[in-house]
């Protein structure tokens, strides 16, 4: 077991960027902090005009540092949580264009021991990290939970589904290439191990929103089964977008990524105004069915 135990923390481990891709800055006048890109790629010195930083407490100890990017007219906001191998630099420029093009506010943090964020990147302190920043959507922001969309990539699924299992009042969930466990990324188990680590395949049973999950159908380092058995487990399926062609770490770059990331935000919203216009008393059996079949139709798509 300690053997396996290894293994997986060997071969999945963590590669935070060294060094760090930015370094977080005071602004004048006090509030939040902010951004300076220092190396790798993230647009040069426009990080830290378009980014507030907030440093976060977790109940691990560690410091974690969370980007807010707000748009003027959000409606809703994108929690993201990114890959093992990147850091808030070199995603600020790829967080700009969601915000840009979906209109929403985006909220990045690094996992500890990534960027400007202290102590050691271990799969329980994921966990910890993504708790203190929704914690801080809520108290810094006033951002209600049912305004927020949480969103992993890759390892980055697994604080995700975590904290989705968790709470239940979510707007919804996009998995990007994401894993269903440690071990299913190395080997082909039918059963959760003890000692594996995101167990996804378990936690996304218990989420009870909408998710899109996105994959590339030729991805190398996490096969495209893992995305669609994820899909398949999910409570409430969203059409999920199997990317043809795509790899690991490429399908932002495919028109199609943000085309139906598009139509996805877009119909979270009309979820919004659905659940707003259904009154709060003397809710009847009969309007029960009616809302279900007005949230279903704008869940359902036909083929391209």
């Amino acid at each position: 077991m300690g053997n396996v135990t290894a293994s997986v923390a060997a071969r999945f481990a963590f590669f935070p960027p060294e060094p760090a891709s930015y370094e977080v800055i005071p602004r004048g006048g006090g509030g939040s902090e902010g951004i300076r890109i220092i190396s790798g790629t993230g647009g040069g010195g426009r990080g830290e005009r378009e980014a507030e930083v907030n440093v976060l407490s977790t109940r691990a100890g560690t410091k974690v540092a969370a980007a807010f990017l707000r748009h003027p007219s959000a409606k809703l906001t994108l929690l993201y949580s990114h890959g093992n191998a990147a850091d808030l630099g070199q995603m600020l420029e790829l967080l700009s264009e969601l915000r840009s093009h979906l209109k929403i506010n985006v909220m990045c943090y690094d996992y500890s021991g990534y960027g400007a964020s202290t102590g050691k990147p271990t799969e329980y302190n994921t966990y910890y990290d993504i708790e203190a920043v929704i914690e801080c959507l809520k108290k810094e922001y006033g951002i209600r939970q049912e305004d927020i969309i949480l969103y992993g990539q890759s390892v980055g699924s697994g604080p995700t589904l975590h904290l989705a299992s968790k709470l239940k009042n979510l707007r919804a969930v996009v998995l990007h290439s994401p894993i269903l466990s440690g071990i299913r990324v190395l080997y082909n188990v039918k059963v959760t191990l003890p000692f594996d680590i995101f167990k996804n395949i378990d936690k996304i049973r218990q989420v009870n929103c909408p998710v899109l999950v996105i994959h590339g159908t030729t991805d190398e380092i996490v096969d495209w089964s893992h995305g669609k058995r994820l899909h398949e487990l999910a409570k409430e399926k969203y059409e999920p977008l199997w990317i043809k062609g795509g790899g690991h770490c490429n399908l932002e770059t495919f028109p199609e990524y943000i085309k139906h990331l598009r139509k996805f935000t877009s119909d979270m919203e009309k979820i919004q105004k659905i659940s707003m216009e259904k009154p709060e008393s003397d809710a009847n059996s009969s309007n029960m069915n009616e809302t279900e079949v007005k949230y279903n139709k704008c869940l359902r798509f036909g083929k391209r």
